[in-house]
Order: C-alpha cells, then structure tokens, then sequence
C-alpha cells in the first residue's frame, strides 16, 4: 500500500458553493429593504419643537422664525439676538459608524463662540449599549465656550479632542461636525468678525428717524438702549492672571478688589431718539451740525480708576484704548472724530467722570441696524517701557423699536456644498490614518508575517513547540494590542452599517475613519478567497484570541476538558447560522433593535469597554468565558453570528491548503480528536464553516511521533535501514570467512 498517496492539495471547490453566497447577499438585501431615504426638510424644525429654548440656553426665551437662506433658528431672549441654533447634519455629513447620521444641535452666539452642544438623536450601537449618555453629553457640553473664529482660522484643529474608548469613530464624526457646521454658520451671518456671507434672519432694517420720543435714564438701561461693561479690580487681575504672563502677574492691581476699575457704557446717539434723551435738543442738534451725510456718532460714557481715553490720543492723535468693530469693519477713533461733553442730560443719569462723543465716518460701510461692538484694550506697566495687554468687549445691538422693517429680495436658498464636505471628510481621514502611522505599520506587519505562515505552512509547521509557542505570542499580540489598545474588534454590527450605508449611498469617508478596522475587513476579504473564515476567526480576533488564551491556562491548571460528542457537537453548530439570520431577519423591523440584540456578541463587554459595563452585560461575556474554560472556543464553535457570517462567502475559497493522507478518518482518527474546535469529520473531512486554520492539523501531519502514517513510513525506514544492516553485516561476515580460508589454504 502506498502511505505516501495524498489528497489533493488544491482545488477549486464545487460550485454549488456559489449558492451560499447567495445567501449572503440575500441577506444584505433583508437587510437594506426596510431603510427609508431621509427627507430633506431641515432637522433644526423637529428639535426646537422638542427642546424648549429657555432648557438649550440659558436666559433664552424663545426660537425665532427659520432664517429663509439657510436651515437655522434665532435664539431670542425677549427682543433681543443672543445667537442662533442649528443642527450639524442640516449643513455637513454626519454618517456615523451605524450609517445614519448623527444629530447634534448647537447653539453659537454673535461673537463666534459656541453656547452649547448637544447630541440629541443618532443611531450608533456603541452610544445607543456600550457607552453611558452621560459620557457623550459631558464631552458634547465640552464644547461650551469653543471660539469658532480661531477655528477658522487654524482649519478646524484648534483644539484638543477628547476620544471615549470604543466610540472613536463616533466621536471624531461628533467633533468634526460641530465644528465644521459651527464655521459654516459663523461665516453665513458674519459672526466674531468673519466676513458675512448672508445678512440675516428676515427681513433688513433701517433706522426709525422720525421716532423722537424723550425717555429717562432707567428706560434707556432697561431696554438696551445704552450697553454697558463694568469691570472691578479682582477681575482685571484675574484677567492677566489667566495670560499666565509672570511680569504682569506680579505688578496686580492695587486695592479692594470690588473696587470699580472701569464702568463704561455706550449708546448710539445719531438716533433722534436715543440721541435726544442722553444730550438735549440744543446738544442734539450741535451733533447734528458736526454730522455729514451717512455718518453715525455713538457717546461714550465712563467712570472708575481707569480711562477708556487715556493720554495717548494728546500726543498721537489716536484713541488706542477703543475700537469699534463690526465684522471684519474696524474704527480707531482721531482726534478730529471727538468731541467732548460737560454731561449727560437725560433724567436719572448716574455720574461720569468722561462722556465723549465720537462720529463713524460714512467711507466705512457701518450698518447701525446690524450688532456691533466696542472693544475696550486694557494695558499694565511691567517695566519702565514695558506694556502688556489684554481685551474686553462691550456688545451693542438697537432695540427692536428703533427699527423699520424693510423688504428685501433674500439670496437663493441655502444648499450645502456636497463637494466641500466630501473634501472636509477625506481631509479627516487622511489626518486619522496620518496619526495612526505606527499602529497601522504593526498591523500591516502581523498581516505579512500571517500570510507568510499560510503560504509556507509546511515549513512554518515542522517544529511543534516552536510553532505552538508562535501561535499563542501571536494570539497575544492579537488580544493585547490590536483588541485592548486599539479596539480593532470587528463585529456584526459592521456588516449593519455596511448595508445602511449602501441603502443610504455608499461612501468610503466612515469606515475610513478607523484604520485599523478597515484595513482587518480588508484582509478578511482577501483571505475568505483563499484560507475562508479562519484567517480572521483564528487568528485575527481579539475575543477568539482571549478565549484560546485562557483556555490554555486553564489546562495548564489541570482545568478538564469536555469533548462533545460528535452527535451533539454537529448540532449544535447551526445555532451560530440561526443568530446570524435572526438579526438580519430584526432588520426589517428596526435597525436600532437588530444592534441592541446584537448583544449577544460579548465583544463589546470584554474587549471594547475592557468589562467597564453594567452587570448583566459583565455576566453574560463571563458565561461565555467560562464555559469556554472547559470547551475550547465555545463560543466561535456554536454562537457567533460574525462567524457564521464569514463562513458563508468563505465556502467560496478557491483552494484547499490543508495537506491530508488518504488514510485520513479511515483508519486514523488523530487529528480529529486533536482539532481543538472538532471542525474534522470522523471521516477524515475538514468542514471549512468551522476550521479556524490553525494548522494543527499540519503540525501532526509532519509529526513522526504522533501521526500513524508517519509512524508506518519511520517504521519501514527504520526495518528497512535494519533489513539492510543484517544484509551488509551478513555479506562482511561471507566475505570475511571468505577471505579466512583463502588465507588458510594459502599457509
């Protein structure tokens, strides 16, 4: 008998095979069916329904009417613009992981500074199971006091994100549309100084000149007529003390520190109104004369220990502690814009130590109806010529009833620039995979040197203990660096978002924003061509990898082993296939419930939030983990709905690597009691749905110890090599005795 006939090593399997790919892709259909395309109508009408202002902002009282040019709400308190309020995926791509997009709405105030954020509707498993509300709420609620208009300018990376593990994806996408969202809108109204590429919600304004109506000091106050910034001494030397400038930190401000350093106030007295309340008819009327046609004068008024004036202005001619600025329209007051006053003349009016009229030239496009502020520059000696510097503003908007309103033929509708944010998405990926370098080369690495084992697995497998202790400094790798570090544990729910996705219009832009997840489904791809599931399941997963791992210490502590019987065993197999079709089959009525039964999958629990889950979730996986002490990988062998997945298109592999001998299962059963998944038929088959291809298998193979066939061919080498030494020690002995009687005859 010829021990050495083998199987064939490679060939392609039968194509019925074809008809189980089949059913995958009858099951991305289950699963894509029931997807409805989202309307188009702007999200930030649903929420503000939902979401009191006054509970979004504090000292809100309502929502305005939706800007017609673009898909935003004024955020009002009374009559008066605090901001406005949006929602990100109104205005740029917010597809998270689960392929539907992520809702935050954001609140920004007229100075380009965000008021709140907060996430208010996604569908991401990971938010929705893994991680507390808490968590994203206290991250979104980070995003309070975020100054836009730096963003602007340092291209949206002028801040420090914060990463929740196991959501980065989720985050990076929350962080990247606030922020892009917030620019857009600052840069739509013109907000912080960023030029204004719309005018406003509604309709324009002009000035109500035929209101002359006289009105006290409180009245004027009240109703934000005059504007007004008061500053102690304790919070100016908080202010350098926040510079963290030590010269200017050591120089403080003497006295109390509820000592009034600057009370400064401001009005627009071109206005008749305002104008003839604050300074009289006569005054009104010289201000008037000093006036040119399209000029504007506002009156300065202020008291405390430092001058809104100064000295500077005698020597210079120019009033460098203000300046007027309204969007990206600036005022540095002269001398031969200034007049000053004896005082006030309205009733009521407290007293000021300066009150100074100061005119806008008509050459500077100044808007009167649209927000503008002073800004106040505040300086500190530090040495004998040495200043520094800091900044305060002084907000002025006129009250409702100084304004007419006017039509106006607003702009085209506001449409988002779907190229721009294609580009903004792919520039944040490109960033993601720039950072992600090092992991990235270790992956590309352990994916090199695995493809080498299976290429050249005779050779990778002829030393046994060497090749065991491979594996299992591999495994390590697996679990400890792609699993509890980088959190690259594939799953389901992938296949989830990747069906969402393609319902909703397939980009690349999500699954490209984890590098290490995308480049592992890249790979299964390849090897489901080649070796089936066991590329990944085997070696490649970090749950798999943790379940071997402590199965192996398990038998180190003489934990023992149940073998099932193959009855039992080979029914228990379809479960996996049941769950994995289960969930598809959930799908078609509600893609959030599918994710939370999705649970079943303990990869989330153990290897995602490292077990820091509630206590139902910690049981569960625990279960698994310790019924997989006494069977092997229980769970890949009868649970697993990734698993089952895979092993679906990976009956479509091409070739059959795995060496066998025709006496395979007939006669010999070792290899089969020794596959540590029973993926071999007690006659000698090799089910590709639940080989983990890790060569065991092999090493027996070329064992000459423990394989029966080998055992027969060193066997007959051996009687061979021994056959031979008698028959080489019987011919010396014949010519031995032969060459003795020669020499006897000889004598």
């Amino acid at each position: 008998m010829n021990t050495q006939r083998l199987k064939p090593a490679y060939g392609f399997v039968p194509k019925i095979q074809l008809s189980f790919f089949a059913t995958l892709i009858f099951c991305m259909l289950l699963l894509t069916a029931p997807l409805q395309a989202q309307g188009n109508s702007p999200q930030i009408l649903h929420f503000t329904q939902q979401i009191a202002a006054s509970d979004f902002v504090e000292g809100a009282t309502s929502y305005g009417p939706l800007n017609e040019t673009a898909p935003v709400v004024p955020i009002l308190k009374d009559e008066e613009l605090l901001g406005y309020a949006f929602i990100t995926s109104d205005f740029v791509g917010t597809t998270g992981y689960s392929g539907k997009p992520i809702h935050v709405m954001v609140a920004i105030d007229l100075e380009g500074k965000l008021m709140r954020a907060e996430l208010v509707k996604h569908s991401e498993p990971i938010v929705l199971i893994g991680i507390p509300d808490s968590k994203i709420k206290a991250l979104t609620a980070g995003y309070s006091g975020l100054d836009i208009v730096a963003e602007a300018a340092a291209g949206g990376e002028g801040h420090d994100l914060d990463i929740i593990s196991g959501a980065t994806v989720t985050i990076m996408i929350i962080d990247d549309s606030i922020v892009r969202a917030s620019i857009k809108v600052a840069r739509l109204f013109g907000l912080g100084g960023l030029s204004a590429e719309i005018a406003h919600s509604g309709p324009t304004y002009e000035l109500d000149m035929q209101n002359r109506d006289i009105v006290d000091w409180m009245t004027l106050s009240g109703d934000g007529s005059i504007r007004r910034l008061t500053l102690d001494v304790g919070q100016i030397n908080a202010a350098f003390e926040e510079t963290g400038d030590e010269k200017a930190i050591a120089r403080p401000e003497p006295g109390p520190s509820d000592d009034t350093y600057i009370d400064m106030q401001v009005a627009l007295v071109s206005l008749p109104a305002i104008g003839l309340s604050l300074l009289g008819e006569a005054e009104f009327a010289n201000l008037q004369d000093w006036l040119e046609e399209g000029e504007q004068a506002i009156l300065v008024m202020g008291r405390g220990r430092y001058s809104f004036k100064g000295s500077g202005y005698v020597r210079g001619g120019v009033f460098d502690r203000i300046q007027l600025i309204q969007g990206d329209m600036s005022v540095r007051f002269r001398d031969k814009q200034h007049r000053r006053l004896g005082g006030v003349a309205v009733e009521g009016a407290p007293t000021f130590s300066e009150t100074d009229l100061f005119k806008i030239p008509s050459d500077l496009a100044f808007d009167p109806t649209e927000p503008w502020r002073l800004q106040l520059l505040v300086q500190r000696s530090v040495g004998a010529i040495e200043k520094r510097f800091i900044t305060f503003n002084l907000g002025y908007k006129l009250p409702r009833q100084y304004l007419i309103a006017q039509p106006t033929d607003l702009p085209p509708a506001f449409v988002e620039n779907v190229s721009e944010d294609s580009a903004a998405r792919a520039a944040l990926w490109q960033r993601i995979w720039r950072d992600k370098k090092v992991e990235i080369g270790i992956l590309v690495t352990m994916l090199t040197i695995l493809t080498g084992v299976f290429f050249f697995q005779v050779q990778a497998t002829r030393h046994a203990r060497a090749f065991y202790w491979f594996r299992m400094s591999f495994l390590v790798v697996t679990l400890v660096f792609l699993g509890w570090s980088q959190n690259a544990q594939l799953s389901i729910v992938n296949l989830m978002a990747l069906g969402a996705s393609l319902n909703a219009g397939f980009t690349w832009d999500t699954f490209l924003l984890d590098p290490l997840v995308f480049i592992l489904w890249v790979s299964v791809a390849v090897t489901l061509l080649f070796w089936g599931r066991g590329g990944f399941c085997g070696w490649l997963c970090p749950f798999g990898a943790l379940q071997e791992l402590s199965n192996q210490i398990a038998r180190f502590f003489k934990v023992p082993q149940w073998t099932l019987p193959w009855g039992l065993h080979e029914r228990l197999w379809p479960i996996k296939y049941i769950i994995f079709l289960g969930l598809f089959g959930l799908t078609m009525v509600s893609i959030p419930l599918a994710e939370h039964f999705a649970e079943v999958e303990p990869f989330k629990t153990t290897i995602i939030l490292k077990f820091a889950r509630a206590w139902p979730f910690v049981l569960f996986a625990t279960l698994v983990l310790g019924a997989g002490l006494f069977i092997e990988r229980f769970y890949c062998r009868y649970l697993c709905p990734l698993g089952a997945a895979l092993a679906i298109p990976g009956r479509m592999r091409m070739f059959d690597w795995l060496k066998r001998y025709k006496e395979c299962g007939n006669p010999c059963q070792t290899c089969a009691n020794d596959c540590f998944v029973q993926a071999i038929h007690p006659t000698g088959e090799i089910n590709p749905n639940e080989c983990l291809s890790c060569l065991n298998c092999q090493v027996l193979y070329q064992d000459d110890n423990r394989c029966p066939v080998r055992i027969m061919k060193k066997k007959k080498r051996e009687k061979l090599a021994q056959s031979t030494a008698r028959s080489g020690a019987a011919m010396d002995r014949i010519i031995k005795d032969s060459t003795t009687k020669k020499e006897t005859k000889n004598v």
